[in-house]
């Protein structure tokens, strides 16, 4: 299979399609592919890749390009449609392609036919033109990774969507049947219809909207969001019948922000309704009231969807056998048993100490047969019982005061080392989100910050101190010039 180029009305050959994708190999390790190494993966027969190479720059299907002394090629969006194409035709998919009906921020949709005249979609998804180039702030395709190709984006693009489309045709939902997938391009069936944004007039604007809102509310069912739920990305044929596109942007229920992209949906359908057909309701549906009945997103490993949410969602209890319910409750009741014991044995053993304690009238009995024996002693060894527990008094704060007098320096500074170590025990440190190489790179950097304070103490001294000789030379210079 060939594919004729716009450009010079030529098909392109056997050995030209071969080396595109050896170039398409090459770029998988680098920006820039050299010439030498497109002509090894090639590999053919008879040479002359130099030369289709420099065929293919003119069809504009590849460019040359020259970066920090490195000369080479890369693809451009013209040359990853011929692949694409090139695949779609060897499956029989496509045999024909017509006019380009549809231009957005991230793809082209053109008109495609196969060898029986059955009109389908194709759509080509162009990541990285001017009014849409925060991808990588605002889709998680990359997930780890932080740089990659447009092309390759393009493709990651193309190959969400494609799943989403799979997914959600298979459960009944109103999508377009998605018939086959290669690289940034996917062919699906053509939707008889109109975009909801060139719709002027409705007939039942009520039921549209209702509609629209359980439309939301399904896909929410599934624990999916679209994301971008507006009238460029409905359409509606004359039975008023809806079908959703543009699926590459959906995220899952479980999404830190999937409240507001929920309520930005139906915001979007709110305020279109009031803008284009008068038309207000205060009925709209809110993501807490939505109960998840088939987790697509779970399938689909949707944005937002972590690891964490996968393992909760499987080990709940709903979800365990009754044994197990039950084995779990009967532990539960143990330890509730055992707490309670516990607390009863304690109120016993309180209870048997108030008991054994002597009573008020058995202490003032025993004080008062004190008394009387104190009072048979003498007087005279009283006084001296007196003097003797006064020097021992003045003894103990004499080396009390001795010990405060020592301990003064020393107080202060363990107290503010207890006032640090309890604040640091209270400070919740939050895990970083940087990789090893990162951190890795942070700390070579501190050392080499370190290294460079560090000679230029060591070029600042040596400064100073031949500054210093020089001034005592200049010195003795100067004692001898008045001799």
């Amino acid at each position: 299979a060939v594919v004729s180029t716009q450009s010079t009305g030529r098909y392109l050959s056997r050995e030209e399609f071969r080396c595109l994708v050896s170039l398409e190999m090459g770029m998988k390790n680098h920006e820039i592919v050299p010439s030498e190494l497109i002509a090894s993966i090639a590999n053919l027969r008879h040479g002359g890749c130099y030369k289709i190479l420099r065929d293919l720059v003119q069809y504009k299907l590849i460019r040359y390009d020259h970066r920090n002394g490195i000369r080479g090629y890369h693809l451009t969006y013209a040359g990853y449609d011929y692949l694409a194409l090139r695949s779609f035709s060897n499956q029989n998919v496509v045999y024909s392609i017509g006019n380009r009906i549809g231009v957005g921020k991230e793809s082209d949709i053109y008109i495609a036919a196969s060898e029986d005249g059955t009109q389908y979609v194709l759509k080509l998804h162009r990541l990285g033109r001017i009014c849409f180039r925060k991808v990588k702030e605002k889709r998680d395709y990359l997930k780890r990774r932080k740089n990659a190709s447009w092309l390759y984006l393009s493709r990651l693009a193309a190959e969400r969507e494609f799943s989403f489309l799979k997914a959600l045709h298979d459960r009944g939902y109103p999508v377009p049947e998605p018939l086959a997938w290669n690289r940034h391009a996917i062919v699906m069936k053509l939707i008889p219809g109109y975009p909801l944004s060139q719709v002027n007039e409705i007939t039942n604007t009520a039921k549209v909207y209702t509609k629209l809102m359980q439309l939301i509310v399904r896909l929410a069912q599934m624990g999916l969001i679209h994301g971008d739920f507006n009238e460029f990305n409905l359409m509606i044929d004359d039975k008023e019948k809806i079908t959703v596109i543009d699926l590459p942007q959906m995220i899952s229920t479980s999404h830190e922000n999937a409240a507001y992209y929920f309520d930005r949906d139906v915001e979007c359908i709110r305020t279109w309704f009031k803008k284009r057909y008068d038309f207000d309701s205060d009925d709209r549906p809110y993501l807490s009231d939505i109960i998840c009945e088939t987790p697509v997103d779970v399938e689909m490993k949707a944005s937002g969807y972590t690891k964490d949410i996968k393992d909760d969602f499987e080990n709940l209890s709903l979800n365990k056998p009754k044994e197990e319910m039950w084995t779990d409750m009967s532990d539960e009741d143990s330890e509730d048993s055992e707490e309670e014991e516990d607390i009863e044995e304690e109120e016993e053993i309180e209870s048997e100490s108030e008991e054994h304690q002597p009573d008020s009238g058995e202490e003032g009995d025993k004080s008062v047969k004190e008394s009387a024996v104190e009072t048979g002693k003498s007087e005279e060894e009283k006084e001296n019982e007196e003097k003797g527990t006064e020097e021992e008094s003045e003894e103990e704060t004499e080396e009390e005061s001795e010990e405060e007098i020592n301990n003064k320096s020393y107080l202060p500074h363990r107290d503010k080392e207890r006032q640090k170590k309890s604040v640091h025990q209270f400070t919740v440190y939050q895990k970083s989100n940087l990789s090893k190489d990162d951190i890795k790179k942070k700390v070579r950097a501190n050392e080499a910050k370190k290294r460079l304070k560090q000679s230029r103490i060591k070029k600042g001294e040596k400064y100073y101190i031949n500054r210093e000789k020089r001034a005592a030379a200049n010195e003795i210079k100067g004692a001898d010039s008045w001799f």
